[in-house]
């Protein structure tokens, strides 16, 4: 199971960090991913990282402003998330899936997610 958290609301500019717990045994052998949705759109690829850390990949849109990080000790995924824009508004969603030595960005690859935090970014 997976529980994502520290969604709200921030001004342009500002910061939020998302975090993702999981529950149960093995979160060190799978894939973490991050998505998102806004209202009216597909879900589309944010961050992802593999089991192990070691590969880590973003979208366009957020490169240079978001990181991805894996606390496998903690069973946690973060995502840190700077310089916000307002299309960054959307509900973003944590990810599990099956170990691969690359991250993953496609959503199918993705069989177990979390409810999803709203995270609106105001102008």
């Amino acid at each position: 199971q997976l529980q994502a958290s520290g969604g709200g609301l921030v001004q342009a500019g500002g910061s939020l960090r998302l975090s993702c717990a999981a529950s149960g045994r093995g979160f060190s052998s799978y894939n973490m991913g991050w998505f998102r949705q806004a209202p009216g759109k597909d879900r589309e690829f944010v961050a992802g990282t593999s089991w192990g850390g070691g590969s880590t990949g973003y979208a366009d849109s957020v490169k240079g402003r978001f990181i991805i990080s894996r606390g496998n000790a903690q069973n946690t995924v973060s995502l840190q998330m700077n310089s916000l824009k307002p299309e960054d508004t959307a509900v973003y969603y944590c990810a599990a899936a099956y170990a691969s030595d690359s991250y993953l960005l496609h959503p199918t690859q993705y069989p177990y997610w979390g409810q999803g935090t709203l995270v609106t970014v105001s102008s």
